[in-house]
């Protein structure tokens, strides 16, 4: 008797789906209509999200190339309604309106400026608590890691990306503006300008700035790790007041096979009136040889905001050296501290 239980319960266990009895039955599916169409990481950073309304100045320097009414993405990071996103949205800012993904609409007031970076703070009026992203860790991705980028357009659309980590290296513009570790995201978002890159949990890790070069373009983003450790110190003094003030020329410069070459010059910058022309080819900054764009700021950023800057150019067959007194930029920017 035991003999045949234990033969009838071995033939019962090689059927498949056989289980003592019980009826075999598939798993539960939801209805595709009601399966989320958003991934986790968009539905997880959704809240967090404002698209941002700016009114600049119409006779600042800022509004020559970006126009005076800016649209951009902010990414609510604090409870209390801070939100990061561009600094080039927010410079010389009259007016700024935030709005919501249930489609209110709040002011906002300008709270930081990092030019450094590229990031900029904004304080959404009202009592809260807001919806707040989570910030992630960036200093630790890779080249090849999975990322989300999620924004706004002006028609309150949300306007998400999935896509990865393209490359991780250094970044430079013609505005001197470089960052010595920047995160180029592929394929880019329609909607770059504050975007939120998150990773695979909706955490941010990093700011998408820029898109390159052609369809499907490629986001040039912000590491976060540029922004968290300095956010308090953002939003209580309005800028990094513990950074040394850099030197500004207000040069607009290009990378070509000959070196770096002025391109032009910011309307109210010193280096404006100091004799440079357009296509001079930079040899060197106080005397050390400079041969790429990258190498023409880290010179120009040993010393100070103030400090007379001595710029060897070449024109023609001739050398000329440029005497240019840098100033410190923010000084020139409505609504930040002096």
């Amino acid at each position: 008797m035991t003999r045949r239980v234990l033969l009838a319960l071995t033939l019962l266990s090689l059927v498949p789906g056989a289980a003592l009895g019980a009826p075999w039955s598939r798993e539960p599916r939801l209805h595709p209509q009601r399966i989320p169409a958003e991934p986790s990481y968009v539905r997880r950073v959704e809240p967090a999200i404002v698209g941002l309304r700016v009114r600049a100045d119409e006779q600042a320097a800022s509004s020559v190339r970006l126009g005076s009414h800016r649209f951009g993405t902010g990414v609510v990071f604090d409870p209390r309604g801070y939100a990061v996103t561009v600094s080039y949205v927010l410079l010389d800012a009259l007016e700024i309106e935030a709005q919501l993904r249930d489609g209110r609409r709040v002011p906002a007031q300008l709270a930081g400026l990092d030019l450094e970076t590229g990031l900029g703070i904004v304080k959404l009026d009202g009592g809260g608590p807001w919806p707040a992203a989570a910030l992630g860790q960036s200093d630790d991705i890779a080249a090849g890691t999975l990322t989300g980028t999620v924004g706004v357009d002006e028609d309150n659309d949300l306007v998400w990306v999935s896509g990865s980590i393209h490359a991780i290296r250094r970044f430079s513009g013609f505005w001197e503006y470089m960052l010595d570790r920047a995160l180029f995201v592929a394929p880019g978002s329609r909607s770059w300008g504050g975007s939120a890159v998150v990773d695979a949990s909706g955490a941010v890790i990093g700011i998408a700035s820029l898109r390159l070069g052609e369809p499907p373009y490629v986001n040039v983003a912000i590491p976060i790790e540029k922004f968290a450790p300095d956010k308090d110190e953002l939003i209580a003094a309005g800028r990094v007041v513990s950074r040394r003030p850099r030197p500004w020329l207000g040069l607009y410069t290009a990378p070509t096979r000959q070196g770096v070459v002025v391109d032009g010059f910011a309307p109210v910058g010193p280096a404006a009136g100091a004799g440079f022309r357009k296509g001079d080819r930079i040899l060197s900054v106080n005397g050390v040889t400079v041969g790429t764009q990258e190498e023409f700021y880290e010179q120009l950023w040993r010393g100070q905001a103030g400090d007379v800057v001595r710029v060897g150019v070449q024109r023609d067959e001739a050398i000329h050296v440029i005497a240019v007194r840098s100033i410190d930029r923010y000084r020139l920017l409505r609504g930040t501290p002096r």
